[in-house]
């Protein structure tokens, strides 16, 4: 595949590229470059976490990139998740791993890497130093919203260490490509400019964009509002610390059906509506490729489009009704988590991971 191609595809599923003419280089001169993304083992697996991943991964896999998925135990415990009980952890993230076994994530191409190997060495101490060397304390206040917490929270001393500590992570895994969702953007830019001063291999920033929770956001709201405000950022995404905004990745189909039909979905508005997320960020593979909506003939029959972008056109216009729109999320949900599903029913070792899991208890 030629370079504008591998662009084109890295776009495809980014909201913010940093900067483009500079992942056209990296491309240039380098075939496989390694791209990461990072995870808290923190709670049961909602459908960011299985299915926008996995549907990421596969595209960056097609284009000859080397994926890295950091399960960060460590920062977890900083951050106070399962009351910051490291077996507790690192049984979640043996359970993440199952999650993306089961997404169909080949994990002979994804090397997995925990924080408490990376962490294991002067090397990367010494790099933790002069990040923080390189910041200041009210630099890194503004980048605790990458934990999902606020300036104004009241902090202890290790979770100001969490942003330097993201930063050496980019460096001692020597990633090119900073893979992660739009809420990390502060830690990553954190991490160009201490590359700038040390001369250290400065990463492309390539952010995707968040999957709302199910209650959406308001008429009037702007998805891309959450690039730059993080308050936005923990109000609206989906959280699995938030069951009545999630769907997870072992619902059942009725389960899913209940969800959906309950969730935000205002006629003839797309922007804000988490349906037209989900399809875009993670159910719609070509989003150029045609697309049926099944429905009974004294509705109208069946509505085909051309598009996506033709299904959106749709709904604004009022051609496709709520209810409609939300059996087909509801189907293709189920598609897409069945897999998970039974993986987990059937696996007796990623079955007593998960039933050991959901028995935690949850804490911010």
């Amino acid at each position: 595949m030629d370079v504008e191609s591998k662009v084109e595809v890295m776009k495809s599923f980014a909201q913010e590229v940093i900067t483009e003419d500079e992942l056209r280089q990296l491309f240039e001169t380098n075939d496989h470059p390694i791209a990461y993304d990072g995870f808290e083992p923190s709670g049961v697996a909602p459908i960011h976490f299985g299915l926008l991943r996995a549907h990421n991964l596969a595209r960056m896999l097609k284009i000859g990139i080397r994926p890295k998925l950091y399960l960060a135990d460590y920062f977890a415990f900083v951050n106070n998740k399962f009351e910051g009980n490291l077996d507790h952890i690192r049984t979640a993230g043996r359970y993440f791993a199952e999650v993306w076994k089961a997404c169909g994530i080949n994990t002979d191409r994804v090397e997995i890497i925990w924080a408490k190997d990376l962490m294991d060495s002067i090397e990367y101490w010494d790099r933790f130093m002069r990040v923080g060397k390189a910041t200041t304390l009210d630099r890194v206040k503004r980048a605790v919203t990458i934990m999902g917490r606020t300036e104004g929270d009241k902090l202890s001393a290790a979770q100001l260490f969490y942003p330097c500590m993201q930063v050496t992570d980019i460096f001692q895994m020597e990633i090119d490509i900073c893979q992660l969702g739009i809420d990390q953007r502060r830690a990553n830019i954190l991490a160009r400019e201490v590359a700038d001063r040390y001369k250290w291999k400065k990463p492309v920033v390539v952010s995707h964009p968040l999957m709302l929770g199910l209650q959406g956001m308001p008429a009037g709201s702007n998805i891309a509002d959450l690039k730059s405000n993080p308050d936005l950022v923990m109000e609206y995404k989906m959280s699995k610390s938030k069951p009545k905004s999630a769907i997870y990745m072992h619902d059942s189909y009725e389960g899913i059906k209940s969800k959906i039909n309950s969730a935000y979905c205002p006629e003839r508005v797309v922007e804000g509506n988490p349906l037209f997320n989900f399809l875009e960020l993670a159910l719609i593979e070509d989003r150029n490729a045609g697309i049926t909506i099944e429905r009974p003939q004294k509705f109208g029959g069946n509505l085909e489009v051309d598009s996506f972008e033709s299904l959106k056109r749709a709904y604004m216009e009022g051609r496709l009704h709520p209810a409609d729109l939300k059996s087909y999320v509801t189907e293709k949900l189920e598609i897409a988590i069945r897999p998970v599903r039974e993986h987990f029913e059937k696996n007796a070792k990623a079955k007593e991971l998960y039933d050991e899991v959901r028995g935690y208890q949850i804490t911010r």
